[in-house]
């Protein structure tokens, strides 16, 4: 007689959570799950699927907390190691993750691993090291694996390398037409690219693709083409399909982050502001942190600062609004809470640990011994407060673009769920009024905490708009950062050829030949679109 595996038999609870996870309710398989650890305290198959269903449900704080104790209670095999490293991904920890995906490439015989360790020693800004294993995987899986091309293009794109960018590209596109990421790579490089033959493979990928993954990149794509062929109605029509199909997917709400600055200019007041921290934390760094919309000219000027022999530049660290979630996480096990609400309650010893984090971090990517380095990442302006809060020796520099250049500019660019107000119309012209609420708000309250520079005037006579910055800062003025185009730097941006370029207006009444369609822009921006 055949006799049932204990193994099984002990952990029904598991096995009716997996089946929950396959009809799409996770917070029911991990009541099972949690019932089965009632049962069995410690059992490292019940924690690591505790932690996997955390992550699933975006408690990034608990997922981890789960994966450490399952791999410390001798979870076996590398799903427990796999998921945390994931994990640490997502919060933004990619020395934690990296450590972890060295470990399992010695034991898994997976591209996806070291596919995954180039992009952490990307993140890291070890760009050679990234490079260099991007390639061996490449060639290893040759163009069976046209996902491995994509990243080789984007960090030979960054690194200035862009005909062999364009290669990677056109392979990855070669090997599957209807791969919309590698038409999207060849159509964002600043220059024209797509051939009248590449726009036919285009069309037939929009055809047949189904996944909106492929079909909104290759909208985009076509957009792009048809744009630089000076086909706007065409253009924008593929503009508006791929932009619908990316809302759709993400679900983005704008009332958020309106009820968000509405609190803010009801709640934070000059008095708060002189209740901040006000002794520096850690050992001397101070970053300045480039605060604007996405498309506003913040890597023109990061490139330009970046220049001066006192201030490094190292992109866009995604620190900031990592600590932020984790913050936000950890405090509403307590209830709800609004960012906000936060900066409310933050005690000054906790905010002194989190800007000490981020700093801790954001070292990873220092190379240089001066005190100042320059964190472009966007939206960063909505979290200007909290980042003043943990960092008290902070600079903020605000950098403002024509309204209706800079919401039409994102919303031909297909960025990731990072910037969701992007593809709506609306949506993003709601984005720019609240930041222009929130920077009019700071300017009441606390005047001179941030320093505007008008992208339009720096673009036309650039010393009368950075002088006065460098001022801000403490520095002094060098000529240095007229020939900004000269520094040879990373840049992982879609700005990255335009600022290996003299200045020039290129992105100045861009939305122009797409007047007729942009009343829903016009409408929510109000006297800001003709400001």
């Amino acid at each position: 007689m055949n006799q049932t595996d204990p193994l099984i038999s002990s952990r029904p609870a598991l096995a009716r959570a997996r089946n929950l996870l396959s009809a799409e309710k996770p917070e029911a398989a991990a009541r099972e799950v949690m019932n089965h650890l009632r049962r069995h305290p410690g059992d490292p198959e019940g924690l690591t699927m505790l932690g996997s269903i955390a992550n699933r449900l975006g408690a990034l704080e608990q997922a981890q907390q789960f994966l450490r104790q399952a791999i410390a209670a001798g979870a076996r095999g590398p799903d427990a190691r796999r998921e945390l490293a994931a994990v640490y991904n997502q919060q933004q920890r990619p020395v934690e993750a990296l450590a972890l995906m060295e470990e399992l490439e010695r034991e898994v015989s997976d591209l996806a691993i070291p596919s995954a360790r180039s992009a952490l020693l990307d993140k890291l800004g070890r760009h050679d090291e990234a490079l260099e294993l991007q390639q061996q995987l490449v060639e290893q899986a040759g163009d069976t694996h046209p996902d491995l091309l994509i990243p080789l293009g984007h960090i030979l794109r960054a690194m200035g390398r862009v005909d062999e960018a364009v290669a990677a590209y056109r392979r990855a596109a070669g090997a599957d037409f209807e791969f919309g990421e590698a038409w999207w790579g060849l159509a964002s490089i600043k220059r024209k690219v797509l051939t009248d033959q590449d726009l036919e493979m285009i069309a037939r990928g929009i055809e047949v693709a189904i996944d909106p993954r492929n079909s909104a990149p290759l909208h985009f794509a076509m957009a792009k083409a048809l744009h630089d062929r000076e086909r706007h109605a065409e253009a924008f029509a593929h503009y508006a399909k791929g932009n619908a199909q990316r809302a759709e997917s993400l679900k983005y709400d704008p009332a958020e982050l309106t009820a968000e600055i509405t609190e803010i200019e009801r709640t934070i007041d000059a008095d708060f502001i002189a209740r901040l921290p006000q002794e520096p934390v850690g050992d001397g760094a101070i970053p300045i942190f480039i605060v604007s919309l996405p498309r506003s000219g913040s890597t023109l000027l990061e490139q330009m600062l970046g220049s001066h022999p006192a201030l490094e530049p190292v992109g866009e660290l995604p620190y900031g609004p990592a600590i932020l979630r984790s913050a936000i996480e950890l405090a509403t096990r307590r209830g709800s809470m609004t960012v906000p609400q936060l900066t409310r309650t933050l005690t000054d010893d906790q905010a002194r640990v989190l800007g000490e984090d981020y700093l801790r971090r954001a070292a990873e990517h220092r190379r240089s011994d001066s005190p100042f380095f320059i964190d472009k990442l966007p939206h960063n302006w909505s979290n200007l407060l909290f980042l003043k809060q943990i960092l008290p020796q902070a600079r903020f520099l605000d950098i403002r673009r024509n309204a209706m250049d800079c919401c039409f500019s994102n919303y031909t660019q297909l960025f990731s769920s990072a910037h969701a107000s992007s593809f709506d119309l609306t949506h993003i012209g709601r984005s720019y009024v609240d930041y222009v609420r929130l920077m009019a708000h700071l300017d009441g309250v606390a005047p001179g905490l941030v320093h505007h520079i008008d992208y339009a005037a720096m673009v036309d006579d650039p010393e009368p708009q950075l002088r006065p910055a460098l001022a801000y800062l403490g520095l002094h003025w060098d000529p240095a950062i007229l020939q900004f185009h000269k520094l040879d730097r990373v840049v992982r941006t879609p700005s990255s050829e335009q600022v290996r370029r003299p200045l020039n207006r290129d992105g100045v009444d861009i939305w122009k030949p797409y007047a007729q369609w942009l009343d829903p822009l016009r409408d929510v921006l109000g006297p800001l679109a003709d400001a």
